[in-house]
């Protein structure tokens, strides 16, 4: 799709805003937060026969539908980049698809509130701060006006996690059936799997960054800041389609559903196919909407771009415990839990509010810099 030149020139020439970017990572955590509840209301379909089908819209069609909408010269620019780093992203993706999987299997060894605090404890902290410690940069990132709130902001984060997760503990403890999984209970299995999802779910911020040439390139094609980051998308979620395509075909082999697809059922119920497969795209296209929003809160947090991993994850768990209240998931719990959870929720917000300021004080130290530049110059 070609623009304007002029509209090209005004999108290449805009300024990061912060604060702007805070937003959209507020509005993809909320699309992630959503996300299941489409899925919630399919029936007759097993498990993996529509999360595959709705992995379809988030890994494969809506990533190339909206790159192509919103770039220039999408195939022109993935044949310009180096096929190893191609590669890479690839590779990443699909570690990270390894890490989705295996949340599940963390939940049920560890139960939600401890599951929760090691998994997404580590893939947040591993996430924010693994790139830049890789790359070398983040001595340089530290020493940059407005790092010290940007540091407070990935804390907060961590502490409101361990609260939200402290709530979840009490929430067991005080509504019956809360308990789901903790029959299988295994401290030592569990961690170690909590770990490895943790780790793994964390390179999607790894495949990210290593598609930096991917939006230098995109960049120079004519596309504008808020849109380099989606050719990344495109590439980084082939890797996480096939590893979800692998399990879930496995699963469908093993389970014999394939015949979900066509209205089959064990039973011989009839399948509300239409309303599944809308149902499915809608969910699945909400999925991939949490790192289209992504990209574009990265590309607005300037010189703490490292941050946007942070608030993603905070986003996330935030919205997430607001869909809990709206389901009445919380009903039934003393003040005390409900308490915490709100604590939990307010460190998240607050988190998001501090990473801002952060990325917005370096912003301003970096626009005071180049004043002064160019008035040396002249």
């Amino acid at each position: 799709m070609q623009r304007s030149d002029k509209g090209e020139k005004e999108d290449n020439d805009m300024t990061p805003n912060p604060l702007v970017g805070v937003i959209f990572h507020w509005l993809g955590g909320l699309a992630s937060a959503s996300f299941y509840v489409p899925y919630k209301r399919i029936k007759l379909w097993s498990w993996e026969i529509f999360w595959l089908t709705g992995g379809i819209f988030s890994w494969v069609l809506a990533p190339w539908f909206f790159a192509f909408l919103q770039t220039q010269d999408l195939l022109g620019v993935l044949g310009r980049t180096p096929r190893d780093e191609i590669m890479a992203c690839i590779a990443y993706g699909a570690a990270w698809g390894v890490g989705g999987l295996t949340f599940g299997l963390t939940m049920r060894y560890l139960g939600l509130s401890l599951g929760m605090a090691v998994a997404l404890g580590l893939c947040t902290a591993i996430g924010t701060l693994g790139p830049p410690i890789v790359t070398g940069e983040l001595g340089e990132l530290a020493a940059k006006p407005g790092s010290l709130y940007t540091f407070i902001g990935v804390g907060l984060v961590l502490i409101g996690i361990l609260v939200v997760a402290r709530a979840g503990h009490s929430k067991e403890k005080e509504i019956p059936g809360e308990k789901e999984g903790l029959e299988e209970f295994h401290l030592v299995k569990g961690l170690l799997i909590a770990i490895l999802c943790g780790v793994m779910s964390s390179f999607f911020a790894f495949g990210l960054q290593e598609g930096d040439q991917i939006k230098a390139l995109s960049a120079a094609a004519g596309t504008g800041p808020l849109w380099v980051g989606l050719p990344v998308l495109c590439v980084v979620l082939i890797g996480g389609f096939l590893t979800n395509f692998l399990w879930s075909g496995y699963l469908i082999l093993k389970n014999r559903s394939a015949g979900n697809w066509i209205g089959k059922t064990p039973t011989g119920e009839k399948v509300p196919l239409l309303p599944n497969y809308l149902l499915a795209a809608f969910g699945g296209t909400l999925w991939y909407f949490q790192f289209f929003f992504y990209s574009m809160g990265e590309s607005q947090m300037g010189a703490f771009g490292f941050s946007s991993w942070t608030l993603h994850m905070a986003s996330i768990i935030l919205f997430s415990t607001l869909w809990g209240f709206a389901l009445k998931e919380w009903k039934g719990t003393s003040f005390k839990t409900q308490a915490l959870v709100w604590l939990g929720i307010g460190l998240l917000v607050g988190s998001t509010v501090v990473i801002g300021y952060g990325n917005f004080e370096a912003q301003k130290a970096t626009e005071a810099a180049a004043k002064t530049a160019q008035i040396v110059t002249k």
